[in-house]
């Protein structure tokens, strides 16, 4: 299989989606690793496998309108395995096969023979002790931007995923692009508070604009790396579209993007800018602190 990611718009060729087949149902409130699964769990309202599996459905269907390829990990019984992202990603034509979360390493399995169709060459696996998860890696054409957690927080917060090792290691693979690296907020028990990955807050789109809530960033002066790309393109999300995963759309094309239905003033806007805005139902995966790119791996784009 072929490989090219350069940016995060290109028209998408081939992606890998995440599947809710067989989720495992309602896990014990110690097992979750993130605060709005946990505080979903409490609240009683944890979403079910076949409702996830119809916003899944939705989400195919809009991709295969498109022409794009769509692979599925293979089934492992009793395991969430919807948001695929994290578990390796493409720059270039190269995939990257990272060191994620001990509760999530079995996802991995899952996408084996997805793994076994790139060449070897081109699958690059990461040290041990280099822990980096796709949501926190955004490849935008001569840029990579990572978000990741000091040492300190890495080793006090189950929610910092990318660590400086991560950042290095990714460094030093790709020496001819320019590495912008964000230190973000983390909570493991306060969803508001908590910039899970990268694209959780962050993410560009194929015009020249990228939507942003600026407050899942440590360091505020960071934000001038973002604005010396995109200028005054930047679209602001507050904290409950935050809370909502309203940073974590997916775009198939430069003008081309699937965003969730109850995102009304961000679909708007982006009307409004010039893009196609594919809605869809994707709520109750979203309980799961993840959305649209949290549960796609692009392995190819044109352009």
């Amino acid at each position: 299989m072929k490989l090219n990611i350069k940016n995060e718009f290109g028209h998408l060729e081939a992606v890998v989606l995440g599947t809710a087949e067989s989720c495992g149902g309602r896990p014990h409130l110690e097992e979750t690793y993130d605060p709005k699964t946990r505080e979903h769990l409490r609240k009683g309202v944890y979403p079910y496998d076949s409702n996830m599996m119809k916003e899944l459905d939705v989400f195919v269907g809009v991709l295969e309108k498109y022409g794009v390829e769509v692979l599925r990990p293979e089934t492992i019984e009793d395991l969430n395995q919807i948001f695929s992202r994290d578990l390796g990603f493409v720059i270039d034509d190269k995939m990257i096969v990272p060191e994620i979360i001990r509760e999530r390493e079995k996802e991995q399995a899952g996408i084996q023979h997805i793994i076994d169709m790139v060449e070897k060459s081109s699958v690059l696996y990461a040290p041990a002790g280099v822990r980096i998860e796709g949501g926190d890696v955004i490849v935008h054409d001569n840029y990579i931007l990572m978000g990741y957690a000091n040492e300190e927080d890495f080793y006090q917060y189950k929610t910092a995923r990318t660590n400086i090792a991560g950042l290095e290691f990714i460094r030093s693979q790709f020496p001819d692009r320019e590495i912008f690296e964000f230190e973000l907020n983390k909570s493991d028990y306060e969803p508001r508070e908590n910039a899970l990955h990268l694209d959780c807050c962050f993410q560009p789109l194929g015009l020249g604009h990228a939507l942003i809530f600026e407050d899942g960033f440590r360091n505020y002066e960071d934000l001038e790396k973002i604005r010396s790309i995109f200028g005054d393109n930047l679209i602001k999300i507050s904290r409950k579209e935050m809370y909502l995963m309203g940073c974590n759309l997916f775009s198939i094309a430069p003008d081309v993007v699937v965003s969730e239905r109850g995102f009304i003033r961000i679909n708007d806007k982006l009307r409004a800018l010039g893009y196609k805005v594919e809605e869809i139902p994707y709520y109750q995966i979203s309980k799961l602190e993840g959305l649209l790119r949290c549960s796609t791996y692009p392995l190819r784009r044109n352009g």
